[in-house]
């Protein structure tokens, strides 16, 4: 209902609200909610507030006539209406108590006042209802003259200022606060710059808006010779710009002020704004708040007070902001490093790209000879130029990072990131001081399929591919392919399991006869490793062996069998067979073992045994691979009387000049030329073999004889011995000995 009467008070009528578009751009206002049902208590209520202003600001009004339309204008203020003007009866009796219990109880809004208004005195409990849900004042409509009303308004403003204030203030140490105890996160230092402002805003009652910016050299990290000034943190308006150049704010008077500020290192203070300098141990920064009017001197001298306090907050956040860069940048070419190249694989909807994404890995070839030949310096000075050449051929939607030493990534759209692109890149050779060098590269290629891979995943996958073109003798890269990972993890399981088995003394050393052509009579053995799989089965060393190579285990499993076939040389001593020598093989890692001829010398004297006894085999790679190193070895050991063959001669490319030097008792004639001894076949190199050896003054021994004809035909030739299946299989040392007492 609307009064008739107001107590002599009356209400100055005025022939037009004041409207939105009224109100000086430059002045702020009171928004005032009136929910009523009835149009004219809302008109009446707009002309007797109208041209009430409260701390430089005036009243907007916003309108609504039911419970649902005052709860849907606080779900689009919120916290920007200072007084709700509420009637508790409308379209219910308790209508708007309703609206109150929602606001404060589920809506949680405890800043905005509210003064009931209803047209039936007595209808609810008014001690109760202003308890509960916290309200300014509760009247009659009758009670509210123009004055009452209007001092009410004014008091209940200044409680809804008083509330902003405080959590306004509870909010900005809240941020800060929470940045300190964040400092590792991301965001620590806009955190906290921002709750700088907001702080800052709230000690002297303004909206929090403003920024906070230094120069890259100080806090940010920029190029050495960056000199420009970047907002560190923001609020209102300015939250959009920050880690960018003050510039991009398109504003002359912050841009001015800022840098005033930060030339002169001294407060600005104008009528409507304040620029505040800030500087703890060297690092300096400037606040710059917006105000809409000069603030006093008290004010002065509480943020005084607070820039001094925070100054010591704000050089930990920039100390601990560094030592995170520290940890996801690399130093030198200042490029994400392989920590935040994962952190990149793992966020690859962040990456622009029109079709698939791949990653590439480059690794440069042979840098470390420019490091041995030029100096590290000069190898910094290539690893700078390749990041800046990078950079300038793929733009900032291709990811970029220095993953290792001399190994670069890009992530990117999979028609830009391409093998071609990459190698265009290094066309041209690279200035790195004095130096013009060209640089090769070698590339592997991921598709990253799906966002579930891991980037941890992703870039092993990478590393794979790398590690597979650096064995392609066509092309320079690689793409990665899921059967390429499978046959790498069954290597890697294959060498865990042959590194336990070892350890636990499960590999076995078996024995093949080796006989006499003439008389058929044993005459030494062959030691051969045995590698049990668990079921009864063996494990072929074709396979074995190379994994051994692979991992470096050959060395150890090498003089475990060294020293196993000299103990076993012994019991065939005692037990009378001391006339019978044991072949081993040799590896090129265990000659470049420099202690590998003391080691054979050692395993010999501990077991007591005859030099003689122990023959060493070694393949003609063995020999190209490491001729020198190789051919001093055997020489020492020969002199010490050992016996020296050469395995499987005849499958590589020996040279005659190094044979000559090896100082050799017998040379094997590989089986696939023995295998060639049958009607219509060409045993042409078997002869060749046996001849030479025969022009040598070498024993010659057949491997792989497995057929009477071709122990005839080899025995034709003048071979003088043979080991096979047609005389023995290969056994363990206790079958061994029982063989040996059946032929004896």
């Amino acid at each position: 209902m609307v009064p008739n009467d107001y107590d002599n008070d009356e209400l100055i009528f005025k022939e037009e609200d004041t409207t939105e578009e009224q109100i000086s751009e430059n002045m702020r206002v009171w928004n005032i909610l009136i929910v009523d049902d009835d149009e004219e208590i809302h008109t009446v209520t707009r002309l007797a507030l109208s041209d009430l202003v409260v701390g430089d600001r005036k009243l907007n009004f916003l309108h609504a006539y039911t419970g649902k339309q005052a709860l849907e204008i606080l779900g689009e203020y919120e916290r920007e209406i200072a007084i709700i003007l509420l009637d508790v009866v409308m379209e219910t009796d308790d209508a708007g108590l309703n609206v109150v219990k929602h606001m404060r109880e589920q809506m949680k809004l405890v800043e905005p006042r509210i003064i009931l208004r209803t047209g039936q005195p007595g209808y609810a409990p008014e001690e109760q209802i202003i308890k509960t849900y916290d309200i300014n004042d509760y009247k009659t409509k009758t009670e509210l003259t123009r004055g009452k009303l209007m001092t009410t308004v004014i008091a209940s403003i200044r409680s809804y200022q008083q509330l902003r204030t405080i959590n306004q203030s509870r909010l900005g140490l809240q941020k800060i606060i929470q940045s300190a105890a964040n400092l590792l996160e991301e965001h620590s230092i806009k955190g906290f710059c921002e709750g700088i402002v907001t702080q800052i805003s709230s000690m002297i009652g303004l909206e929090a808006e403003g920024v906070v910016c230094a120069r890259a050299g100080s806090v940010l990290d920029k190029e050495d010779d960056d000199d420009g000034v970047y907002v560190l943190g923001a609020a209102g308006d300015f939250a959009n710009y920050i880690n960018e150049r003050i510039e991009q704010l398109h504003d002359d008077i912050i841009v001015e002020h800022v840098n005033r500020c930060l030339k002169f290192q001294k407060h600005v203070f104008e009528s409507n704004f304040s620029v505040l300098y800030i500087n703890s141990s060297g690092f300096e920064a400037a606040v710059y708040v917006n105000m809409c009017k000069e603030i006093g001197e008290l004010d002065r001298q509480l943020l005084e007070i607070f820039l001094s306090s925070v100054s010591v907050g704000y050089e930990n956040v920039n100390l601990f902001h560094q030592l995170r860069n520290a940890a996801f940048r690399d130093w030198l070419t200042r490029l994400p490093n392989r920590n935040e190249f994962i952190n990149m694989l793992d966020r690859p909807h962040q990456i622009e790209s029109q079709s698939g994404i791949n990653v590439a890995l480059i690794d440069i070839n042979h840098f470390s000879d420019v490091n041995d030949g030029l100096g590290q310096e000069v190898g910094n000075q290539v690893l700078s130029a390749v990041s800046t050449r990078l950079s300038e051929e793929f733009d900032e939607k291709v990811k970029k990072g220095r993953i290792g030493a001399d190994v670069f990534g890009l992530i990117g759209d999979e028609n830009v990131v391409t093998p071609e692109r990459i190698n265009e890149v290094f066309q041209n050779a690279f200035v790195a001081g004095d130096n013009t060098l060209p640089i090769n590269v070698t590339i592997g290629l991921t598709k990253l399929l799906s966002e579930r891979n891991r980037g941890i995943t992703v870039l092993k996958q990478s590393n794979i591919a790398l590690n597979r073109a650096k064995k392609n003798l066509t092309d320079n890269y690689e793409y990665f392919a899921p059967e390429i990972e499978e046959k790498t993890t069954w290597r890697l399981n294959m060498i865990r399991r042959l590194r336990a088995d070892f350890a636990d003394r499960k590999l076995e050393l078996w024995f093949q006869p080796q006989v006499d052509l003439v008389s058929e009579k044993v005459v030494g053995m062959e030691g051969l490793l045995r590698w049990p799989d668990g079921d009864g089965k063996y494990i072929s060393p074709a396979v074995f062996v190379p994994l051994a190579e692979y991992s470096g285990l050959i060395v150890d499993i090498g003089q475990w069998v060294l020293e196993a076939s000299c103990a076993r040389i012994r019991e065939l001593c005692d037990a009378g067979f001391s006339h019978l020598r044991v072949a081993v093989n040799i590896s090129i890692p265990q000659f470049r073992d420099r202690t590998f001829v003391k080691k054979v010398k050692s395993a010999i004297e501990k077991n007591g045994v005859d030099p003689t006894s122990l023959e060493l085999e070694i393949t003609e790679s063995v020999v190209m691979d490491e001729p020198q190193i190789v051919i001093d070895a055997l020489r020492a050991l020969k002199e010490y009387g050992v016996q020296i063959a050469i395995d499987d001669f005849g499958t590589g490319f020996s040279s005659m000049s190094y044979l000559q030097q090896l100082p050799l008792d017998r040379l094997k004639v590989d089986r696939s030329f023995v295998s060639d001894i049958q009607p219509g076949g060409n045993a042409f190199i078997a002869e060749t073999i046996v001849t030479l050896g025969n022009k040598l003054g070498l024993a010659t021994i057949a491997e792989g004889v497995e057929k009477r004809e071709q122990a005839s035909y080899m025995l034709k030739l003048g071979c003088d011995e043979a080991q096979g299946y047609l005389y023995a299989r290969p056994m363990p040392f206790d079958e061994l000995m029982v063989f040996l007492r059946e032929k004896d």
